[in-house]
């Protein structure tokens, strides 16, 4: 079938349902009404001799067709989007957008400042949300535009993913002042020797350093599990409890604390943080300038 023979918004409709799982809630993000979208729907249907999307409970899930479909499809529509707002019409001194950026909690007290005091510099206008995203619908949200970026360790997504490292970081132990067994050094032997705190979003499971830990055929005795890095460094202070942490971010959760901050005792790796975007807005000229402020702000 010829282009010229079909609506191109149906494509819009088509991503919109793929995206929200739901007609109510595409028709809500396209501001079209409930029949409106039934109905192109119902034409997408016919032109490709196929259900697209099937209703499941409350969802409507994608068929195999749809889901070989919603990559070529994203990355038309991205494009044209470029293309209409032309090559050259970003302005970040006088245009009003809000940038989504997906970033860890543990990252933000890291990426936020300094990006936010460069951002404030050149773009007025410009805001930036930073917004907590599943991995598992990384791909498909950065495809969609609803993320802008995101910034994370190293993660096997597709190769229509896009990435650049940010910085390196380290593995450090946070020990309070004072500890009696611990001053300005720590062994493994005395590492292995303490209580420790492991600061992490899931409910069960070791952290990456246990992990490290094995591989040397090692275990640590984890005496307090909480959901933040920043609460186990004030725990740390009033206790003889250990703490693993990233690098970067120990130095600025007990910049207040007086918390010693030592190398962890075994020789890992040190470990990358990425910006990630889609490619379909690698040329777009906003994306390619909020990235820019997004590196150098680190790098400066």
């Amino acid at each position: 079938m010829h282009i010229s023979r079909v609506d191109l918004n149906l494509f819009t409709v088509f991503e919109a349902i793929y995206t929200e799982g739901s007609v109510t809630r595409a028709s809500q993000k396209l501001n079209l009404t409930q029949p409106a979208i039934s109905h192109a729907l119902g034409r997408l249907r016919q032109i490709f001799n196929d259900p697209l999307f099937v209703r499941q409970g409350h969802a409507m899930v994608s068929t195999p067709l749809a889901r070989t479909m919603i990559e070529p499809v994203r990355r038309a529509l991205r494009g044209l989007e470029v293309t209409l707002n032309g090559v050259s019409s970003f302005d970040p001194a006088s245009t009003a957008k809000t940038f989504n950026l997906a970033v860890r909690d543990v990252l933000e007290a890291t990426i936020l400042p300094p990006l936010l005091r460069r951002v404030l510099e050149r773009a007025p206008l410009v805001d930036v949300a930073a917004i907590q995203a599943d991995r598992r619908e990384l791909v498909g949200e950065l495809a969609a535009g609803t993320l802008d970026g995101a910034i994370d360790v190293l993660l096997p997504l597709p190769s229509e993913v896009m990435r650049t490292r940010i910085y390196r970081d380290s593995t450090v132990v946070v020990v309070r002042k004072g500890h009696p067994q611990i001053d300005g050094a720590i062994d493994i032997e005395t590492y292995l020797r303490q209580d420790h705190i492991l600061a992490s979003s899931r409910r069960r499971g070791p952290g990456l350093e246990d992990f490290e830990l094995s591989r040397f055929g090692l275990e640590r005795h984890i005496r307090l599990r909480c959901q933040h890095y920043y609460a186990a460094c004030r725990v740390v202070s009033q206790s003889d409890m250990l703490l693993t942490m990233p690098g970067r971010y120990a130095q600025i959760a007990n910049r207040q604390l007086g918390n010693q901050i030592l190398p962890f005792p075994l020789d890992v790796p040190a470990f990358d943080i990425f910006l990630y975007w889609h490619a379909n807005v690698d040329a777009d000229p906003a994306n390619r300038w909020f990235r820019e402020q997004v590196t150098q702000s680190i790098r400066e």
